[in-house]
């Protein structure tokens, strides 16, 4: 048997940018333990496996190299890119069904829309362990589906020499670190090493938390976000009551086959 594999930069401008993801569009499901052992093989942030299951939706799954996950921004945006640059798929959207309800990816000026829950976050006091963990102390700290770390400024965040083994021992999914831009209106780094992922390259998952967070910090709903990590990346937002819209590019990297 032969899977079609697909290695996409997602929110990226170019070639080795962004956030690489594998994406495995597949006639019927594979058992479970052999889409994590792909995943495992792939060793990305995330491996996407999809399915159709009529002309404009498919259901969508993602797995890291752990684990299956419940969401996953970039690796949503290469599946939509390979849906509509490789598998001959002309309209201007696609629904995906996936563990987080329907998740509608449209046509845009940036690119692609992907149109997410948006997820609330509480202030909350700041882990003991997570000063330490980050390297570094915010002005204030939020619960979300991840801590969220508020610095001062981009340069606090960019300076940020994580302790990727206190970070895992948190109670949490990963730590978001999160300040004012210069050139843009936030910016981040994120960082997930319980999920195998020391700090992820750009994730679009959460900036559903940060988007609204920061549109109501801002007073205005339209954002330009960039994540500080090595490869970087940019993500266009737009926040609605309960959803959050994300606008990114995605560049080929490979086109190849799985051999199983």
């Amino acid at each position: 048997m032969r899977i079609a594999l697909y290695q996409i930069d997602a929110f990226a401008e170019r070639l080795f940018e962004g956030n690489p993801a594998a994406v495995c569009p597949m006639g019927a499901w594979l058992d479970d333990t052999v889409m994590q052992a792909i995943a495992a093989e792939n060793n990305l942030a995330e491996t996407a496996f999809f399915v159709q299951t009529a002309p404009d939706s498919a259901d969508l799954r993602w797995f890291t190299p752990r684990a299956e996950v419940d969401l996953c921004g970039h690796a949503t945006l290469a599946s939509a890119h390979v849906w509509f640059e490789h598998l001959g798929h002309t309209g201007p959207d696609v629904t995906f069904h996936t563990r987080s309800g329907a998740l509608r990816v449209q046509r845009a000026e940036h690119g692609l829309r992907m149109d997410f829950p948006a997820v609330a976050t509480v202030p909350c006091e700041a882990p003991a362990a997570l000063a330490a963990g980050l390297g570094g102390h915010p002005e204030q700290v939020l619960r979300g589906m991840d801590l969220i770390a508020v610095f001062a400024d981009a340069r606090q965040v960019l300076a940020l020499d994580p302790d990727f083994r206190a970070i895992a021992a948190l109670d949490t999914r990963g730590v978001v670190a999160t300040a004012p831009g210069d050139d843009c209106d936030f910016v981040s780094r994120c960082f997930y090493p319980g999920l195998g992922i020391d700090e992820d390259p750009v994730t679009g998952s959460a900036h559903c938390a940060l988007a609204p967070y920061w549109a109501h910090r801002l007073g205005r709903d339209r954002l330009h976000a960039r994540q500080l990590s090595r490869r970087g990346g940019a993500l266009h937002c737009e926040v609605h009551t309960g959803r959050v819209l994300l606008e990114g590019r995605a560049v080929d990297y490979l086109v190849g086959e799985i051999a199983l």
